[in-house]
């Protein structure tokens, strides 16, 4: 399997497949939206288009980075959102990296969106579709975070089909300066619990596509069954 990781702004062409990477904390906080109970996540590409959506869908749940804003009802926050009960309903999501990210690469064939609490899974469905060329788009800090280089490399190892260890990746996203600064405090917006929930290897058994539907960038989860 031919690998590339590159940041969002290297990204050049349509890729074949693309697995765009945000620990810390959009993807995160996407899977554990579709825990508890979300059908589907708009991912806008503004704070205005976020609110414009909701506004024309009042049902719609909006969320955001940083602190809580007029017209958002959650934040992008692991540790805040497990507790919500989503069922049934269509969360819109923009944050700084995670959402930009996967609007670059909207037009590829087939978009994951991931980070190690469905890394897992993510591998698996590369591997099941006989994937040959996957573009992994590191979405931190220009495509120099730790931690979603790691989960990045991570995952390419598993759909590789190698005996890759996790304990490696894990520690090395621990010790980045995403977790430092949710840690610290630096980050509006965040619980305690954020870190160690991003951190969280495998702990739900879906991976996130994102498709077009009527004009929109749809995330849905897609159950991967486990190898046996």
């Amino acid at each position: 399997m031919d690998s590339r990781f590159l940041g969002i702004d290297e990204v050049a062409g349509v890729p074949a497949v693309a697995v765009v990477v945000d620990v810390m904390r959009a993807f995160t906080v996407a899977a554990w939206a579709f825990e508890r109970g979300a059908e589907k996540i708009v991912l806008a590409g503004s704070l205005d288009e976020a609110l414009a959506l909701k506004a024309r869908r009042p049902g719609w749940v909006a969320l955001k980075d940083g602190a809580a804003a007029p017209g958002f009802d959650a934040v992008n926050s692991p540790g805040l959102l497990r507790d919500v009960d989503l069922g049934g309903r269509t969360v819109v999501q923009k944050t700084t990296a995670g959402t930009v990210g996967a609007l670059a690469v909207k037009d590829a064939p087939l978009v994951l969106c991931a980070g190690f609490v469905v890394a897992g899974a993510t591998a698996r469905l590369l591997r099941d579709r006989g994937c040959g060329s996957v573009t992994y788009v590191v979405t931190g800090e220009d495509g120099r975070a730790e931690e979603d280089l790691a989960c990045a490399q991570y995952i390419a190892g598993r759909a590789a089909g190698e005996d890759t260890a996790a304990d490696p990746y894990l520690r090395r996203a621990a010790g980045s300066r995403a977790a430092a600064e949710l840690a610290q405090g630096v980050r509006e917006g965040a619980h305690p619990d954020d870190v160690a929930l991003c951190l969280e290897l495998d702990r739900f058994p879906f991976a996130m596509v994102a498709s077009q539907e009527d004009s929109l960038t749809v995330l849905r989860p897609v159950a991967v069954p486990a190898a046996t």
